[in-house]
């Protein structure tokens, strides 16, 4: 095993109490991620309480996680440490009811024999959230415990200011960890690496360098198994609210005046203050062809599974600039992009057929897959005679220094940090209310979703949307 810093783990042995733990994501994510933390030893005392409404004991559960890591795990699972990890496992159904629970949690808090601490995890439905809170104060589980939340954080301004305030009632702000597992992802992090320890871009990132930047996560999967919860909520609460617009915050913040969760929470909240307040007139929504013969979709339905829309950020730094969030359902690719266009020289020498131009302004790109890249296009002579230009490009990727090993998955970052008590990738209840602030015009006068076929880049009106620019997926231009 390689030797840790030895500050990336928790200070204390960890109890963590899963609920939704025979559910899909932590079949897929939650309980691999765990696995790894525990046997790679970020995590060195852990015991795992799984809870759900399936009725079955501990060596159901102990069965269902090793199918879970056959089937999900990234990495191979060495058998010395699955039967190590299998002894930490322990299962309580949700019908037990709140005082089979507290008695779960006291025999895990006891066989530690040192001073742990709790930490819930929701994997729930939105619906079953509330419920869930509910339980654990019934089961005096919310003192000197954290809780990790699942999106979605409400679905408009009023009900998120509600669910704040309900849970607020049993956990104070500073228990509660909001996840995003946009923001877990090394990319994403490496934002600001890029930004703040190089002294190179740090002057140019502004407006008056920048010309517009774009966020762009198209998909190429359908609604799948998730047609009941889409319908009820649809692209743009299930991936701007939560994800763009968070990405958002990270690549327009100002700089902390440190690497502290209080500090980087306060600058990204500004920017969120400086949202101007979207239009929907500068707002395309779509659905694909056939969502609509979906299994559980209204035949009629006007759930957007495509966005696309323009913002700004009324502030100093970024005054002017347009910022352009797309995302959807179906599309030609499956990607995860940030690109940063920068603002083309005043007056060009080059004759007309140099090429100059011929493929867009210059670029700075921040690819958000879990292979981290990063690239910087730039014009440059094509050997030969006379004045040709060429887009050339520059290149970095994780996969290219031998440490792709060594990047957690998002949700296994996220996990270590909320057990270390980190809140940096985490949401805040100011954040979240308003974002849905800067929503409400949108979602109370949403223009009419447009179709647009499987396979393609959404419907036509996102290029009026985007117009005098272009979009940078796909990469290749006309």
């Amino acid at each position: 095993m390689k030797k840790l810093p030895p500050d990336v783990g928790p200070k204390h042995p960890q109890v963590v109490v899963l609920f939704g733990a025979t559910g899909d994501l932590s079949k897929r994510k939650l309980l691999p991620g765990l696995f790894h933390l525990v046997s790679s030893g970020f995590i060195t005392a852990c015991r795992i309480i799984g809870v759900s409404q399936s009725s079955i004991d501990a060596e159901g559960f102990r069965r269902l996680v090793r199918e879970a890591l056959h089937d999900f795990a990234t990495r191979p699972v060495d058998e010395r440490a699955w039967s190590l990890f299998a002894e930490i496992l322990d299962y309580v159904p949700i019908a037990a009811g709140p005082s089979a629970l507290r008695e779960a949690v006291q025999r895990a808090q006891d066989s530690l024999q040192a001073e742990s601490r709790l930490l819930h995890y929701l994997s729930v439905p939105p619906n079953a959230a509330l419920s869930t809170v509910e339980t654990l104060s019934n089961a005096g589980l919310s003192q000197h415990s954290r809780i990790i939340m699942e999106k979605p954080f409400g679905t408009d301004l009023r009900s998120a200011v509600d669910l704040n305030r309900r849970l607020q009632a049993v956990f104070d702000e500073d228990q509660i960890y909001r996840i995003d597992h946009f923001l877990g992802k090394e990319p994403a992090q490496n934002i600001l690496a890029f930004r703040f320890a190089n002294g190179l871009f740090e002057p140019i990132w502004n407006r008056n360098f920048i010309d517009h930047v774009q966020i762009d996560v198209p998909e190429t999967l359908g609604v799948g198994q998730r047609s009941a919860f889409y319908e009820a909520t649809g692209a743009y609460r299930d991936m701007v609210v939560t994800h763009l617009f968070q990405i958002l915050g990270f690549m327009a913040m100002e700089p902390p005046t440190s690497l502290e969760p209080l500090p980087i929470s306060e600058e990204k909240n500004k920017v969120f203050r400086s949202i101007a307040l979207l239009d929907p007139r500068e707002v395309v929504r779509g659905q694909y062809v056939g969502y609509r013969d979906e299994s559980g979709v209204n035949p009629q339905s006007d759930t957007e599974t495509f966005i696309a829309l323009k913002c700004r950020i009324d502030n100093w730094r970024w005054a002017g600039v347009p910022f352009f969030l797309r995302t959807g359902k179906r599309m030609a690719e499956g990607r995860r992009i940030i690109s940063i266009a920068f603002r083309e020289p005043p007056k060009s020498m080059f004759p007309a057929n140099s090429g100059v131009g011929a493929q867009g302004p210059d670029h700075l790109t921040f690819d958000l897959a879990d292979a981290s890249k990063m690239s910087l296009s730039f014009y440059g002579k094509r050997p030969g005679p006379g004045m040709r230009l060429d887009q050339q490009s520059l290149e970095f990727s994780m996969s290219d220094t031998g440490m792709i090993d060594d990047v957690l998955e998002a949700y296994e970052r996220l996990i270590l940090d909320a057990m270390r008590g980190d809140r940096t990738l985490f949401t805040t209840a100011e954040g979240v209310e308003r974002l849905w602030e800067v929503s409400t015009p949108l979602l109370d006068a949403p223009p009419p979703v447009r179709l647009y076929e499987p396979g393609s880049w959404g419907p036509k009106s996102i290029h009026q949307l985007v117009a005098p620019f272009a979009w940078r997926l796909p990469v290749e231009r006309t």
